[in-house]
């Protein structure tokens, strides 16, 4: 009640740096870059708290958050049955070329020998981090009769064990999995993670689906893959530029793309914004947030 908000929705890098300093607080979403230079601009004024309405923080300097004496807080949890929701369907989609036929049929066509699918029972899905959004995933999986594995250095085998999950080291995972979805944040150790080498060494006829952050996968070294038909198939959400303009994975007959729509559910977008909200009016109050980053 003793807030004012200023939405400025086409706010440019420049414009946020010059006037951030006036606020005592920011909150974005995912187009806005909250740079060093935002940063230090908000750290000799008001400026308390970030507040990121979604998962991942990175278009938000952290380090220099902390060093301007600036809370970060996130929503990690709002939309995460969304996103995992989504990876799911780009698994169904990948397995049976739903969308390749869907354009078949509108295009007046009825080529069914083309669209041979592969079941889900019974195949391997390999994980790629074990967070909250592919632990969902994996129970989901596990609907269908898939054996699930995973690769986390950061989470234990008794945790992944509650979830029905084996444990495997990345080698593992790629040389045995039949589907891989991925979840690992974007941070400089995942930046190129699926390159050229670590793509030839998945099973032969692999399957990707990739609804994390865009710059994991090397993403011309994807396409050599997919067009020597190492890689079966992949279904992406992100990507290293985005929009993807200009992008060899438009039009390719084996890619599914969406428009990184996966935590976009009605019921998603109105929790985070909620939760990062609350968050920010609580450290605007003096109080701890619930998900502080820094």
């Amino acid at each position: 009640p003793h807030a004012e908000l200023v939405e400025r929705p086409p706010i440019t890098q420049e414009e946020l740096a010059a006037t951030i300093a006036d606020f005592d607080a920011l909150l974005v979403r995912s187009r806005p870059k909250v740079t060093a230079e935002v940063l230090a601009a908000g750290g000799q004024g008001r400026l308390k708290v970030v507040g990121r309405a979604g998962v991942g923080v990175d278009n938000i300097d952290v380090n220099a958050a902390t060093q301007a004496g600036v809370t970060v807080v996130n929503a990690p949890t709002g939309n995460t049955v969304a996103a995992a929701e989504h990876a799911v369907a780009l698994l169904l989609a990948l397995a049976r070329r739903i969308p390749q036929a869907h354009a078949s049929v509108q295009a007046g066509e009825w080529k069914r020998s083309q669209f041979m699918g592969t079941v889900m029972r019974s195949k391997r899905l390999g994980l790629v981090g074990l967070g909250r959004i592919a632990s969902l995933v994996a129970e989901r999986a596990q609907a269908f009769d898939m054996e699930v594995v995973a690769h986390d250095p950061y989470v234990s085998a008794e945790y992944a064990a509650n979830q029905g999950v084996q444990l495997l080291s990345l080698d593992d995972l790629l040389a045995t999995a039949d589907f891989i979805s991925i979840h690992v944040p974007g941070t400089d150790q995942t930046r190129g993670m699926f390159n050229a080498e670590r793509l030839s060494r998945c099973k032969a006829g692999v399957r990707i689906v990739n609804c994390a952050r865009g710059n994991v996968i090397d993403e011309g070294a994807l396409v050599e893959a997919l067009n020597s038909g190492h890689v079966a198939g992949a279904a992406l959400d992100v990507y290293a530029q985005e929009p993807p303009v200009g992008s060899p994975l438009i039009g390719h007959p084996k890619v599914v793309l969406t428009p990184h729509i996966a935590g976009s559910t009605h019921e998603a977008q109105r929790q985070v914004a909620i939760d990062v909200a609350e968050q920010v009016a609580a450290v605007l109050a003096g109080h701890p947030a619930r998900y502080a980053i820094n």
